[in-house]
């Protein structure tokens, strides 16, 4: 198979679709890969580094999505990549349909095989594709926080961990999966409190076992989520349902509860975001202020540790990819039950149900 990985152009996006040592595995399986130039500069990637493991190098994204059967990315199409798509052309990238009807539109146009990251699914449930994303996204949304939480930028300034005489902040953390969990360890690393809220029982239970003593698990509830707001210092929200827009949890009548200088940050944002408030920032605007509360919302947040992000990124994605060029698309998906999933639209069509619901087609 002809497969292309182009450079990608959201703002600030440094993360690349594959790694030199990912060309070289589908170069191994016999496969023909064709990387835009300086595709990996901002992960630490050089021209010379995928020529050598096999990769011939194009000028332009156009090139490469002209010759390639497969594109292989990070991030979603944005509008000028829309007439590079071709008929029957597979895309294998994160997509988070739900969150924007013209992508869904422009890619139901386009005709093209769209299968996103983030809903192939194990029989588990988990997400391997999202999960290494999440761990990243997790831990940084406390590096951020705790950043904005400083005085010159407008927050409490507050210390996460507090010190000895002076009591910590208090971190409440909306979403009990990967992202949340994450969060909560970094969180609870640094000395805050933190109260870790999900829907999930049998996750909470897990999570109160596993987590240190200065993390609360509690069920969540709407009722729940406000009585803690007046004492939040920082709220991560770490919703997410599997391929469908995230619900607000927090409303705009809500922070008004909240103290002037106290932050959010949405890592469910790029799902529609699970803060009411919240709209899509980007690392080079990354916050806004609403009722005297910091939103950190940036859609892209592994995007600005992109070394670290595009090995996690390629060593769970390289395999499904091989699977896909090896076998084809069809064979592909219809051999493993977790691939599947990740179909969303083929021929003009949604397939998946979360994105159907979300634009009630």
């Amino acid at each position: 198979m002809i497969i292309g990985c182009p450079k990608e152009i959201k703002i600030q996006e440094y993360r690349v679709g594959l790694t030199p040592e990912g060309v070289d595995a589908l170069v191994r399986q016999g496969h023909e890969l064709y990387m835009e130039t300086l595709a990996g500069a901002g992960s630490g990637f050089s021209d010379e580094a995928y020529i050598k493991a096999g990769a011939k190098i194009l000028n332009t994204a156009a090139q490469v999505y002209a010759i390639s059967e497969m594109i292989v990315k990070v991030k979603e199409p944005l509008a000028v990549e829309f007439p590079l798509i071709k008929a029957g052309q597979i895309l294998f990238t994160y997509f988070h349909f739900a969150a924007s009807k013209e992508l869904t539109d422009a890619m139901i146009k386009s005709q093209a095989v769209c299968i996103a990251y983030e809903t192939v699914e194990l029989a588990d449930g988990s997400l391997p594709l999202l999960v290494p994303m999440s761990e990243v996204a997790g831990r940084m949304a406390i590096n951020v926080g705790a950043y904005y939480l400083g005085k010159p930028f407008g927050g409490k300034g507050k210390l996460l961990g507090g010190v000895p005489g002076v009591k910590p902040a208090e971190v409440l953390v909306i979403g009990g999966g990967i992202v949340g969990t994450q969060a909560a360890k970094m969180a609870a690393g640094l000395g805050a409190n933190v109260t870790l809220m999900d829907t999930n029982l049998a996750r909470l239970r897990y999570l109160s076992d596993v987590m240190p003593a200065n993390v609360v698990t509690q069920y969540s509830t709407i009722m729940a989520i406000k009585e803690k707001l007046p004492t939040a210092d920082l709220v991560i929200g770490a919703v997410l349902l599997h391929g469908a827009k995230a619900p607000h949890l927090i409303k705009k009548e809500d922070l008004v509860s909240m103290e002037p200088g106290s932050v959010v940050v949405d890592v469910a944002v790029d799902q529609g975001g699970c803060i009411e408030t919240c709209k899509p920032t980007t690392h080079e605007n990354p916050v806004f202020t609403i009722d005297g509360v910091i939103h950190y919302c940036v859609a892209n947040m592994p995007g600005a540790v992109p070394q670290t992000s595009t090995r996690a990124l390629t060593q769970a994605t390289l395999p499904y990819a091989i699977s896909i060029a090896n076998k084809g698309w069809e064979k592909a998906v219809m051999e493993n039950t977790a691939l599947a999933k990740g179909l969303n639209i083929r021929a003009g069509k949604i397939l998946h149900k979360g994105v159907a619901d979300a634009f009630n087609a």
